[in-house]
C-alpha cells in the first residue's frame, strides 16, 4: 500500500504516454470529414485542401496563430501535434466568414464560443475512437511508478477521462487514477490570482520571447492542482507540451518536466530548461530515475 503522502507524478496522457504524432493524421481526417459532411456541407477534397493550406500558414508563423479560448491564447499553434490540428481547424473556421456562420448555427448554446465548442467536440469525439499508440517506454515507466513505494502515478487529461481509462485498461493499468476534466485550456480573464517569475516578477502573463507570452489565468486547472497537492508528499507534472499542462504548475513552484518529442518547439525547450522548476527530458524511459532528484 502507498503511504498517505506519496509523491504524485502527474503525467499528461496525449503526447506524453502516447505518440500523438502517429495519430494526428487520422484525427485530422476524421475531423475534416465530419466538418465537411455535417456542418459546412462542402466537398471533402475541397476542405482537405483548405486544411492543408491553413496548416502551412499556421506553422509558418505559429506565434500569430493559436488555440483560442475566451479570446485568450491557450497554446501556440506549433506546441504539439494535436494542438496544431486544433489551431488549424479554428483558424480555418475563423478566417472564412461563411464557415463561421455555419458553425454558429450548429452550436447555438455555447460553453465558450461556437468555434471553440466545435473544435472541442471534434477533438473529444474523434480521439476517443483512435487506436492508442503508446510510446515505447510507457508501459515500463507506468509499472515502475506503480511499483514504487513512495510514488503514485496520476494521468492528466482535459477530457472527461473515459478515453484515458479505456486505453489504460487495455494496457493493464486500469487501477491508475485519472485526473480528468482539468480544462488546462480554459482561460478566465477575470481571474485575479498572480504568480511570481524569478526574472519578471509578479503577474499573470509572462513573456517567453519577443513574439510569445504565457497566460496563467486558468483557474479550473489551478484548483485541480491545488486539490492534488493537499494530500501528497509533493507533485511533479510531466507533459509533452508547455502552455496548457506545464506553464501553470511550473509558475506555482511545482517541478515541471517537458518531454522532448519530434514536434517540441525550440522556444518551449529553451524557456523550460532556463526556469528553476523546469526540466527537459530527452526520453520517457529516464523519468523514474529523474523523479527523486526533483523534490
Amino acid at each position: 500500500m502507498k503511504p498517505a503522502a506519496s509523491i504524485k507524478v502527474i503525467l499528461d496522457y496525449d503526447g506524453t504516454l502516447t505518440a500523438e504524432e502517429e495519430q494526428v493524421e487520422e484525427l485530422a481526417e476524421r475531423s475534416i470529414a465530419a466538418l465537411a459532411e455535417d456542418i459546412l456541407k462542402v466537398p471533402l477534397p475541397r476542405l482537405r485542401e483548405e486544411y492543408a493550406r491553413t496548416r502551412a500558414i499556421v506553422l509558418a508563423e505559429p506565434y500569430n496563430y493559436w488555440w483560442e479560448v475566451n479570446g485568450q491564447i491557450a497554446a501556440y499553434g506549433d506546441e504539439g501535434a494535436f494542438i496544431t490540428n486544433t489551431t488549424t481547424i479554428q483558424t480555418l473556421l475563423r478566417l472564412e466568414p461563411e464557415y463561421t456562420k455555419l458553425v454558429e448555427e450548429s452550436f447555438p448554446g455555447v460553453e465558450y464560443d461556437p468555434i471553440m465548442d466545435c473544435t472541442n467536440n471534434l477533438f473529444h469525439t474523434y480521439t476517443f475512437g483512435l487506436e492508442p499508440h503508446f510510446r515505447e517506454a510507457a508501459e515500463a515507466v507506468l509499472k515502475g511508478l506503480v511499483d514504487a513505494v513512495d510514488m503514485e502515478p496520476v494521468i492528466l487529461s482535459s477530457s472527461k477521462g473515459d478515453k484515458v481509462r479505456k486505453n489504460l485498461g487495455a494496457l493493464g493499468f486500469g487501477e491508475i487514477r485519472v485526473l480528468g476534466d482539468t480544462r488546462q485550456y480554459e482561460m478566465d480573464p477575470s481571474w485575479d490570482k498572480t504568480f511570481v517569475d524569478p526574472v519578471q516578477g509578479e503577474g499573470q502573463i509572462f513573456r517567453v520571447d519577443d513574439k510569445r507570452t504565457i497566460d496563467l489565468r486558468r483557474p479550473a486547472y489551478y484548483e485541480a492542482l491545488m486539490r492534488e497537492q493537499k494530500d501528497s508528499g509533493g507533485l511533479i507534472v510531466v507533459a509533452d507540451t508547455f502552455s496548457m499542462p506545464g506553464a501553470l504548475p511550473m509558475m506555482m513552484g511545482i517541478p515541471f518536466v517537458l518531454l522532448r518529442t519530434s514536434y517540441t518547439p525550440s522556444w518551449c525547450e529553451r524557456y523550460v530548461s532556463e526556469h528553476p522548476k523546469g526540466t527537459v527530458l530527452e526520453d520517457l524511459a529516464l523519468l523514474p530515475e529523474l523523479v527523486p532528484t526533483l523534490l
